[in-house]
């Protein structure tokens, strides 16, 4: 009796703390996701302009990044921004990154509340007000990262450092992926 009680004990902590992924289809529209490449659309084009100010973050413990980074998106009046560094550590993680190579696309997305990490960068994007960031962790034995999700509280702390472009800049189309 006390040997099966036990192992209830045991496997009720085991699913407390769980590494989950899901696959979740990102599809546009049917004729978006299937339209092949425009000649109208350059291979490769260049927007330039000039950074304005830069903005360094300060996350204490238990700040989660991506509510972090938003709040002061909105507080700071960024429109248009480029995030130049981030460092700092992780008690745990939620993340997603691409995992297929033909249209629609697909994103797996992984959280593990379990598992710490230090954050080896951040990078990203701020486009019309709106994030994009990704990140790369880290533990010691390997590194991996993708995009930052909700659920990613930091441990030590954290610093990201934003780069803040003109507002006359125009990024609205670098994040698209219909613009092909």
């Amino acid at each position: 009796m006390r040997t099966a009680l036990l192992f209830l004990i045991l496997a009720t902590l085991n699913l407390s703390a769980e590494k989950t992924r899901t696959e979740i289809t990102k599809a546009t529209t049917p004729k978006d996701d299937s339209k092949p490449n425009s000649p109208e659309v350059p291979d490769v084009y260049a927007v330039s302009g000039q950074i304005e100010r830069v903005v360094v973050l300060r996350f204490k413990h238990q700040t989660d990044l991506l509510a972090g980074l938003e709040t002061m998106i909105a507080k700071e009046k960024i429109k248009n921004g480029v995030i130049l560094s981030g460092v700092g550590s992780v008690r745990n993680y939620h993340i997603h990154s691409v995992s297929n190579r033909d249209f629609p696309s697909k994103n797996m997305y992984i959280k593990d509340t379990d598992t710490p990490a230090d954050i080896i960068s951040v990078n990203g994007y701020v486009i019309n007000g709106k994030l994009h960031a990704h990140m790369t962790l880290a533990d010691g034995e390997k590194a991996w990262g993708g995009h930052i999700e909700s659920g990613n509280p930091t441990f030590t702390f954290a610093i990201i450092t934003l780069g803040v472009f003109s507002s006359n800049m125009n990024l609205d189309r670098l994040d698209d992926k219909t613009y092909r």
